[in-house]
């Protein structure tokens, strides 16, 4: 049996996430529907990880089983056919026997969008996260360096998934402003639940001047969400980049 691997990018305003719901639409549901008028049988999809409601993709793995002989390059124009506008496949390629999209993952990085202004953007709507305080990028990275290394993320996450460990190691989170935007990218080799928000809303929170963007060691020391800032709303979080090894790593970065 063929174990297939798609490179897909969505807009998940529309989406209650990325893994299948009872009630709600979501990201995987649509991809398996399409999966399902292209190979003619139903067919289970594994993604990389569990975008939550409102979190895009520009860059997302899936993984399929099939025994159809449809050509890899010629999927992503089948699939495309037969998906709603907000969501595409651009690539897929032959993975190896035991490859799957969230076990075999290497690193993620996520990127988060601030429109910092006073007025809003109507086109931005959805897509950022709308701050009209004064935010002081330099301070936000500075923070956002306690981050990095080999940590437990328990003070940044959000009761919901059950995981084994909290400890994560984060590879880079650096911040930068380009006129009214600010741009917030962390890399790690796993997140944990709302993680990657938290971190956001930690660093603004530095910025605000209710935490010293020097005790971020301590507020992970103590594990306590309390101490951390809030949950950043989801339209700004954007799955940036997915790392592999082999063919599919390969099929990933271009």
């Amino acid at each position: 049996m063929r174990n297939i691997a798609m490179r897909l990018r969505y807009d998940g305003t529309n989406y209650h996430g990325w893994q299948i719901q009872d009630k709600d639409i979501t990201v995987q549901q649509v991809v398996e529907e399409a999966l399902g008028k292209v190979l003619k049988t139903p067919t289970r999809v594994v993604g990389c990880g569990r975008t939550d409601a409102g979190v895009h993709a520009q860059r997302y793995c899936a993984n399929f089983r099939t025994d159809a002989r449809i050509p890899v390059d010629k999927l992503h124009l089948a699939m495309n056919a037969h998906l709603p506008g907000d969501v595409a496949v651009c690539d897929a390629v032959e993975a190896d026997e035991d490859f799957n999209s969230i076990l075999s993952c290497v690193k993620k990085e996520y990127t988060y969008y601030i429109h910092n202004s006073n007025i809003r953007d109507p086109f931005l709507d959805k897509r950022v996260w709308f701050h009209p305080s004064a935010l002081d990028a330099d301070i936000m990275h500075r923070a956002a360096q306690g981050f990095v290394g080999t940590h437990d993320f328990a003070a940044v996450r959000s009761v919901g998934t059950d995981v084994k460990s909290t400890v994560r190691t984060v590879h880079w989170f650096d911040v930068e402003r380009k006129g009214d935007i600010i741009i917030l990218r962390v890399c790690a080799n796993g997140f944990l639940y709302n993680m990657a928000r938290a971190m956001v809303g930690t660093t603004v929170f530095a910025s605000l001047g209710k935490i010293n963007p020097d005790d971020i060691g301590s507020i992970l020391d103590s594990g306590d969400r309390c101490l951390a800032g809030p949950t950043a709303p989801p339209q700004g979080l954007y799955m940036t980049n997915v790392w592999y090894d082999g063919e599919v790593g390969t099929m990933m970065q271009r």
